[in-house]
């Protein structure tokens, strides 16, 4: 849109289209709090806060909208200097994919190297600031007219380089940031917004329609991918529903599956803060979102990134609850763990989401199925269990160590007492040190007791979905459990053989087999 299509001054009724906003109560529900503001001290001023005022002042732009973007885009986490899903870094989202170019946009408009935008956060907030100035300016926004919040709304919605609805949906979920306030915690630190009414100036040009409402699911609304990005009809019946993390924003992923370039999609995507839903791809359809499982699968992507539990709100959980039970009920998925499953576990897969944080009891429960791992012992990590812990993974040493006749007492999933010293009997009989805590020594060494056979590629059977979970406890990655020895396996094998100085030639004989029963 050119400066001379934007309208700076909409008449009334379009000027107060979101006046409403300011009524809107996510903050006070606690869905869009990192931290209750308790938690610090009045006036605590710190190194982001700084960053933040330094990078609006800089580039006059106004500090609660620079804020306020971050958050949408981030929750105002660095993630590392790790990417997206779409190539965007840092708390600003600098973008580096073959149709957007927003990283090196801001290492001309700043002198800052692409690798300080990527890696330093007071750099990202400053290439940010600069990326959003030159929207402004481009939009023809006076010196009098950036000090206006409301004036930036057109210079939001081409930050996201979305396309118009997409875009228009950005810069709404920011203005909704302002109206509702921010409190947040970065790196211990306090990060407000305070709550404002707002009327964002919408251009006039071009007019958006009401979305469109997705067939398939009445509740969602359709917003189709790039035809290049998916699949027309499927090779396979729909048999699994596929949980991922979007590692991004909500409308930042809804663009990138809309980018040709992009060659990813999903079937649905679910916002954070309130649980819209989006349609992307029939479910007719085969969505490119989990490689083995794309032709017999539905994905749905989760808002958020996979490190950082704050995305995952009541209202996504229910959200998407509702959304799996229904299309379990449409397609006869069965409601359990083994059909609802995680990207991680999908066999061939590298990806790591949901994660850990993500809350899968919960989230069955709500879709009114049955939780717990794929199977009692099959789980995607291994977490350290000691006294005072529970849950299925207590379940599941408790379980092993009754196979091999050790006695942890009733398998019920609270480790107690006598949990506590099987483990250490068990231990003592590895040659493992005694400490009645199962770490990743004593789970690799749990999950691969029992017999020894020599396994190689084309392998197959139980002794396989030892060696696969076990593999799984002693790398700390996710290895496939589907009693297959395929190339993944294989790799997996190669892998620990090489850390642990065995000859590497992805066999599993008597030295393999010795290594993981001792816990290596």
């Amino acid at each position: 849109m050119s400066a001379g299509q934007h309208h700076r001054r909409s008449v009334p009724g379009r000027r107060g289209r979101l006046a409403a906003l300011a009524a809107f109560t996510v903050l006070a529900s606690g869905a869009l709090t990192g931290v209750a503001p308790a938690a610090f001290a009045a006036g605590d001023v710190r190194p982001f806060n700084e960053a933040l005022d330094h990078a609006a002042e800089s580039y006059d732009v106004p500090r609660d909208l620079l804020a306020a973007v971050g958050y949408g885009e981030s929750r105002l986490d660095g993630h590392d200097g790790q990417p997206s899903q779409a190539g965007g870094y840092g708390v600003m989202h600098l973008v580096s994919n073959p149709d957007q170019h927003t990283l090196e946009e801001a290492a001309r408009l700043t002198g800052r190297s692409p690798a300080e935008l990527r890696g330093d956060t007071g750099s990202n907030l400053l290439g940010g600031a600069a990326v959003l100035r030159a929207r402004a300016d481009a939009l023809g926004l006076s010196a009098a007219e950036r000090d206006d919040i409301d004036a930036w709304y057109g210079a939001v919605a081409k930050y996201s380089g979305a396309e118009a609805a997409t875009a228009r949906l950005y810069a709404d979920t920011v203005y909704r940031f302002l109206a509702d306030g921010l409190a947040t915690s970065v790196d211990g630190e306090r990060v407000e917004v305070a709550a404002r009414d707002v009327a964002p100036e919408i251009p006039e040009a071009p007019e958006v329609g009401p979305a469109a409402v997705s067939q398939d699911y009445p509740s969602a609304r359709w917003v189709p991918a790039a035809a290049g990005n998916f699949a027309s009809g499927r090779s396979a019946a729909i048999s699994q529903v596929v949980v991922h993390v979007t590692q991004g924003s909500y409308a930042g992923s809804i663009s990138w599956f809309q980018n040709p370039t992009a060659k990813v999609s999903a079937h649905y995507v679910i916002r954070s803060s309130d649980g819209e839903v989006t349609q992307m791809v029939k479910d007719a359809d085969t969505a490119y979102h989990a490689r083995s499982a794309n032709a017999s699968s539905l994905g749905i992507e989760h808002e958020g990134f996979v490190d950082d539990p704050a995305w995952f709100t009541e209202a996504m959980y229910r959200s998407s609850a509702a959304l799996t039970a229904y299309l379990c009920e449409q397609y006869g998925i069965p409601k359990d763990r083994s059909h609802i499953v995680g990207h991680v576990e999908v066999p061939g897969n590298d990806h790591t989401d949901p994660g850990p944080n993500w809350d899968w009891a919960h989230y069955m429960e709500l879709v009114g199925g049955e939780s717990g791992a794929v199977d009692e012992l099959t789980f995607a990590s291994y977490a350290t269990q000691l006294s005072g812990s529970s849950g299925p993974q207590v379940k599941a040493v408790q379980r092993l160590l009754t196979d091999l006749e050790y006695t942890p007492g009733a398998v019920d999933g609270a480790f107690g007492s006598a949990t506590q010293a099987a483990v250490r009997a068990f231990q003592q009989d590895k040659g493992l040190e005694a400490d009645g805590i199962v770490g990743k020594a004593t789970w690799t060494a749990l999950l691969s007791a029992g017999s020894t056979p020599t396994l190689r590629s084309g392998s197959s059977g139980e002794a396989v979905s030892r060696l696969q979970r076990a593999l799984t406890a002693a790398s700390g990655k996710t290895v496939a459990v589907d009693g297959s020895f395929g190339s993944g396996t294989a790799q997996a094998v190669r892998a620990y053989q090489s850390a642990r100085s065995l000859e590497a030639d992805g066999v599993v004989g008597a030295a393999t087999w010795q290594a993981l029963q001792s816990g290596r």
